[in-house]
């Protein structure tokens, strides 16, 4: 079945947590509602964070050095289950890009050893547009972003 990721904002760590235990993470979730994207099989681990060097300049290593890279925010069934946060700096990269800035950053993403050859640039950049409007939403409403992944 290959892995669900839906990416969603939440004000807190704590209420992005909660969403461990809703039967189908946060695109399901009724109280609260969440603002979601469903990106099946396209990873915070690494594939986001090589997209956050290139969209901040930042070195992958000091991207992967910071605290809120992939935190563990709630684990559930020996890891088969997870919420992690998203990096502010990736947040704010999305959300300052422009449509021409993100389609362009998806050349480059589409060619990293994670999507072993089998991504195009085109759907990569609707994939960044949408995560883009996820990422204002967010800012707008003073929340983080995060990752629901289950296994």
């Amino acid at each position: 079945m290959g892995i669900l990721c839906d990416y969603f904002s939440a004000p807190t760590d704590e209420a992005a947590a909660e969403v461990i235990d809703v039967l189908g993470g946060p695109r399901v979730a009724s109280d609260p509602g969440f603002d979601v994207v469903e990106l099946k099989g396209i990873q915070p681990f690494v594939q986001l964070g090589k997209l956050e060097e290139l969209l901040t300049g930042i070195d992958y290593d000091a991207v992967t050095e910071n605290p809120r890279w992939v935190h563990d925010v709630a684990v559930r069934d020996d890891g088969e289950l997870l919420v992690v946060s998203l990096t502010d700096e990736v947040q704010a990269a999305l959300a300052g890009a422009s449509e021409s800035q993100l389609r362009e950053a998806a050349v480059p993403w589409s060619q990293i050893e994670e999507f072993w050859g089998h991504a195009e640039p085109s759907d990569l950049a609707e994939v960044l547009i949408e995560l883009a409007g996820l990422a204002r939403r967010a800012t707008e409403r003073n929340e983080r972003m995060y990752c629901w992944v289950c296994l």
